[in-house]
């Protein structure tokens, strides 16, 4: 991300163990071969027919999605090899005499009160019920304004991690200033809804409106669980109030639209720009009373949002309070909560047949609550100095491919080159895990109180975030753990992470040739560093700063071809009734398909003339492009793919395969012919970098 390289169906600690996406894909049988995997190959499928397909025919035949996963594929299963590591160190630190208030202490006393399903149980409602009775005192608007600000918390992450969704009225966000890349500002973000996206309230067709009828049910089931009365008309007045909140979000086109989200607001502009809701009291509350500088991503979102605090009655906020409090803490509430949230969200909404054991969820809650906690034994035990040269190699070597390839481009003046090549320049590339770890030393975390540990960790961070408002930015911060099977790109802070756990087998395997290790991970390298110059991070200077370095021409040619990818991705159907959005998912697409062309380079560049061993009869050139298919085989259940094609910023995994099909070097090595699905002509072959 702008983005990470893999999309996530899980944004919140509160979610990640209903929705998580990591799952087991069967093993290949030729796996231990190093090299491409010849036995997952459909080759009676024509390449250029359908490259997906024929890089993994055989493997999608014979694989079946668990019943507990909403899909299964290459991540996730190296997010399974990376969870058993996780899990085993876990569970190892779980079973020890950590010192008291130490950090293993903490990953231990986290993880037991997870675990500890009896004692949940014994508890019933009562750690609900203290927090629900501070709701129904709420006896005017200034007080529901008050709980509203109380409830901010440090939730969304537009560019690093595209997370737009929060629960919450609004989200915060810490992170360097638009308009100021030396110091950390305040971004706030539009929220209030359960369901992953407004088109889910909005959507007409039949699917959408069968999802709203379950969802409102489930809403009414979840409020008679906490013992609530007359459950069913509370939950169409809460489900009526998300609706008209939806109404006013931003779409995810806008959303992405950086120009868009720049809009500096004083403390003072809100009751004029967005009135309705008491935002003295508001920002007191969510201690920010003295923040005088705001950036609001989404205006008309706000003043909409605002106006419906004024204009609905208090007992539908207060009702919808409550039930956003307890689908939050579902998970970690009796059984009852835990099976009806996931029978809406992950049979219902995602798919999945069964909910995933305990001990993997309670991993994920660890994960997510302790991640660098964990992540500096992961480290330490799983990422040996000798993978982290090897892949700072290969980093090099894609960064030097980009350095040409700008070179090289015709259609681009030399000013707009030189500040092209700064930012590759200044370009911070952090490999398998962070120079400086989180500080979790003021966190509490109790051995019997999982519902306690889970509120306290959202404060804690909540504070931690504010605490760094007009601070100097750190460009060497990382935003994921070395546990997690992802990578990054930073924009506001020039950088790349790519986490110890992504650099392994299948995607970085030293025993493979370079062919195989170019076309997945080299793609992945090349695909965050293209990030640097996708339809956002093109938007960002060599310090991160939003400023436009391009002349009135290049910027003129690199929106038409931008354009063109957009257009050529809106063609594709995963369904009869739902397209890809080529302009939601374009800045991923960008960077695939810069990420593969540089990948390329720099993998001819390293045979230095030489030619390549070939592998079942594949030569060099061959295994780079099915290396680059078979990292993106995935299965996904029907349910969760839609969800993902309306929802995420990456295209679903056939069509990032298809990115091929504008790569010339492509259709000499499989013959790819007019008349074939994805043969397109020279011309309208898109070529940006």
């Amino acid at each position: 991300m702008k983005a990470s390289f893999m999309f996530s169906l899980a944004q919140s600690v509160a979610a990640v163990f209903v929705l998580m996406f990591a799952a087991s894909a069967q093993p290949s049988p030729d796996q231990a071969s190093h090299g491409i995997l010849v036995t997952d190959m459909d080759r009676s499928v024509k390449p250029g027919n359908n490259f997906f397909e024929y890089c993994n025919g055989a493997w999608l035949k014979r694989t079946e999605i668990p019943p507990d996963r909403s899909g299964v594929g290459v991540f996730s299963g190296l997010s399974d090899i990376s969870n058993k590591h996780t899990a085993a160190l876990i569970e190892e630190i779980a079973k020890s005499n950590a010192a008291g208030g130490s950090g293993t202490r903490k990953i231990a006393d986290l993880y037991n009160s997870y675990m500890d399903g009896a004692g949940i149980e014994s508890k019933g409602l009562a750690p609900l019920k203290l927090h629900l009775d501070v709701i129904a005192a709420i006896k005017d608007k200034k007080q529901l304004a008050h709980a509203l600000g109380e409830g901010l918390r440090a939730d969304v992450d537009p560019l690093n991690n595209t997370n737009f969704h929060t629960s919450n009225l609004f989200g915060l966000w810490i992170a360097p200033d638009f308009n100021d890349s030396e110091h950390y500002t305040v971004y706030l973000l539009q929220g209030g809804l359960e369901l992953p996206d407004r088109e889910y309230y909005l959507g007409d067709s039949e699917h959408m409106r069968n999802l709203r009828t379950q969802y409102q049910a489930h809403i009414s089931a979840m409020l008679k669980l906490a013992g609530f009365s007359d459950t069913d008309a509370r939950a169409k007045h809460i489900f009526d109030l998300e609706h008209a909140i939806a109404e006013k979000h931003w779409n995810l086109d806008d959303d992405q639209d950086i120009h868009k989200a720049n809009n500096p607001w004083k403390s003072s502009d809100f009751s004029a720009k967005a009135p309705g809701l008491d935002w003295s009291e508001y920002f007191a509350s969510a201690g920010l009373g003295h923040q005088s500088n705001f950036i609001v991503w989404q205006p008309s979102a706000f003043a909409g949002e605002a106006a419906l605090v004024a204009s609905t009655p208090l007992e539908t906020w207060k009702d919808l309070l409550s039930y956003h409090l307890i689908e939050g803490y579902g998970g970690v509430l009796p059984k009852a909560f835990a099976d009806e949230r996931f029978t809406f969200f992950g049979k219902t909404l995602s798919g999945t047949p069964e909910q995933r054991p305990r001990w993997q969820r309670g991993v994920a809650v660890v994960n997510a609550a302790l991640g660098d906690e964990v992540g500096k034994i992961y480290a330490q035990r799983y990422f040996p100095p000798e993978a982290k040269k090897r892949a700072q190699k290969m980093v090099a070597n894609i960064v030097a491919a980009f350095h040409k390839r700008i070179d090289a481009l015709t259609w681009m003046d030399p000013s707009t080159k030189a500040e092209a090549q700064a930012k590759l320049d200044s370009l911070y590339v952090g490999i398998g895990y962070p120079e400086a770890w989180h500080d979790y030393s003021g966190l509490e975390i109790k051995s019997d109180d999982i519902f306690g540990n889970l509120w306290r960790e959202e404060v804690f961070h909540y504070h931690q975030q504010i605490a760094r408002i007009g601070k100097d930015v750190d460009r060497h911060e990382w935003s994921m753990t070395p546990q997690t099977v992802n990578a990054v790109n930073l924009p506001l802070q020039n950088a790349l992470n790519f986490p110890a756990a992504i650099l392994q087998p299948p995607f970085f395997d030293p025993d493979a040739p370079d062919a195989v290790n170019y076309g997945a991970i080299g793609a992945i390298i090349g695909h965050e560093v293209s990030h640097t110059f996708d339809s956002e991070g093109s938007t960002f200077d060599a310090k991160g700063a939003l400023r436009n370095w391009w002349t009135p021409s290049d910027l003129e040619h690199f929106q038409a071809a931008t354009a063109k990818l957009a257009a050529q991705y809106d063609t594709y159907h995963p369904f009869p009734d739902l397209t890809v959005h080529g302009k939601q998912t374009l800045a991923e697409n960008i960077a695939d398909l810069g990420g593969i062309a540089a990948a390329y380079d720099g993998y001819i560049a390293g045979l230095a003339g030489k030619t390549a061993p070939e592998q079942d009869g594949f030569s060099g050139s061959q295994q780079f492009f099915i290396a680059y298919g078979q990292a993106h085989k995935s299965k996904v259940r029907e349910a969760a793919l839609r969800r993902q094609v309306m929802t995420d910023e990456h295209s679903p995994s056939e069509y990032r395969t298809d990115t091929v099909r504008n790569i010339d070097d492509w259709y000499k090595d499989f013959q790819v012919q007019p008349g074939e699905t994805l043969y397109l002509s020279p011309e309208d072959r898109v070529r940006i970098w």
